[in-house]
């Protein structure tokens, strides 16, 4: 171990940039899942008080969060190629040693 501090304390820019991509990535699916909960929460009683959702929004909105889901994975893919792919095993050893 070499006596001495490292010239720069934080990740090269473009490292940084892919690492918050594939994390968004890995967090696509846990907001996929609160989002398709999210009609559980909609009032179904037969109430005239309380004003139901009809089924056809529910099945509407969950099809559109389908699509925006996978919109959104593309996208975040697309930008996590053309920044030069996710990181590989060597790149990354060699980032935690330094």
């Amino acid at each position: 171990m070499k006596g001495g501090l490292p010239t720069s304390v934080f990740v090269e820019r473009r490292s940084y940039r892919r690492r918050r991509l594939m994390d968004a990535l890995r967090l696509l699916p846990i907001l996929g899942v609160m989002l398709f909960m999210l009609p559980l929460f909609w009032p179904t009683t037969a109430d005239e008080a309380v004003a139901t959702v009809p089924m056809s929004r529910a099945v509407t909105y969950v099809f559109l969060v389908w699509a925006v889901l996978i919109v959104v994975a593309l996208a975040l893919w697309r930008a996590l190629w053309l920044t030069g792919g996710p990181v590989g095993d060597d790149e990354a050893a060699q980032e935690d040693r330094l």
